[in-house]
């Protein structure tokens, strides 16, 4: 089955350097898009990077443009969430997304990040 394992959560203080890992098994992982989405407490999960199957394109949420870089490794079915320059408003909740072939949505388990001002 499809199972997607986030890692590399944890507190950081403001400024510093987190990097989050998604290691996924259970489906063709070359072949799909995968994305990173994170929760703020009593908020819905908004979508924070998106890379597609081949690494050749990645998108961002205006919040983090600049700061986080998604990347991944398709010989390790890895996907990766590099951030920089954190700041406490990013505290949440982070959650590595797939969809194979477009038909059902599946979710990590997720992974806190907290930091600290």
């Amino acid at each position: 089955q499809v199972q997607l394992v986030e890692s590399g959560g944890g507190l950081v203080q403001a400024g510093g350097s987190l990097r989050l890992s998604c290691a996924a098994s259970g489906f063709t992982f070359r072949l799909s898009a995968m994305s990173w989405y994170r929760q703020f407490p009593g908020k819905e999960r908004e979508l924070v990077a998106t890379i597609i199957n081949t690494g050749g394109s990645t998108n961002y949420a205006d919040s983090v443009k600049g700061r986080f870089t998604i990347s991944r490794d398709n010989a390790k079915n890895t996907v990766y969430l590099q951030m920089n320059n954190l700041k406490p408003e990013d505290t949440a909740v982070y959650y590595c997304y797939a969809k194979p072939n477009g038909i059902r949505a599946y979710w990590g388990q997720g992974t806190q990040v907290t930091v600290s001002s």
